[in-house]
């Protein structure tokens, strides 16, 4: 269904609908993919497995956890003894960056994403960044992407050689729902996702930020989210 080019994409797999959908529209478009997952020691390291899983049901080339402890410099919800925001509305989650904010996370993220595509000659990075649902985060933005894309023409091997390694969000734009609703014509293995910031033990806890984002996508598309939340 899906024919392979030469071509290798390099795919952010956290293990959460977003970066499962962007895999599958890198897979769409016909790159063979090869999937790194950062455990970075988030609250959250269920997303870790679920990564793994994912990677084995798109048929990923390869995957690879890189290891960065990430709690040695705090600083965020996800990494530090902060409690994860719960039931916050929809304007209280555009007031400011919000503490599930992991500092440099994307900008760490992309560099060993473009480290890995140097080795493996990938001429492309998919990621699930969106500032839709996410407009606080400062490293989902367009400009913060374009500004990364310049300094991999100058600071990689690829860049010198004239190969242009691309960086690229194909949901940057997209509603929750309107991703919900590409990855179902692409047959993204929904139930494998894990998308809650501060889970209970592998159940999501329904409440935070990300949870009620999954929520409302699944709800305005008028499918059943097939994943369990502890608290409905």
């Amino acid at each position: 269904m899906y024919g392979q080019t030469s071509e290798r994409a390099i795919v952010l797999a956290s293990g959460g609908l977003d970066s499962t959908v962007a895999a599958a529209v890198a897979r769409r478009d016909g790159y063979t993919l090869s999937l790194l997952t950062i455990d970075y020691h988030q609250r959250h390291a269920v997303e870790i497995q679920r990564a793994k899983q994912v990677a084995e049901a798109l048929g990923a080339e390869r995957h690879v956890v890189i290891h960065v402890d990430l709690r040695a410099i705090g600083g965020s919800a996800l990494t530090d003894e902060l409690p994860v925001p719960k039931d916050r509305s929809g304007s209280e989650r555009y007031q400011d960056v919000p503490l599930t904010y992991v500092p440099s996370r994307n900008l760490i993220f992309l560099s060993l994403a473009a480290a890995q595509a140097e080795v493996l000659d990938a001429s492309a990075i998919y990621f699930g960044a969106n500032v839709v649902d996410y407009s606080g985060y400062p490293d989902c933005r367009p400009e913060f992407i374009q500004a990364v894309e310049a300094v991999l023409r100058v600071g990689t091997k690829a860049g010198m050689t004239g190969k242009r390694i691309e960086i690229r969000a194909p949901l940057l734009h997209s509603t929750k729902a309107d991703i919900i609703r590409l990855g179902l014509t692409l047959n993204v293995p929904f139930h494998l996702t894990h998308s809650c910031y501060d889970p209970i033990g592998t159940v999501a806890c329904g409440h935070c930020d990300s949870c009620l984002i999954r929520r409302r996508g699944f709800i305005e598309v008028g499918v059943v989210d097939p994943i369990q939340y502890a608290v409905c």
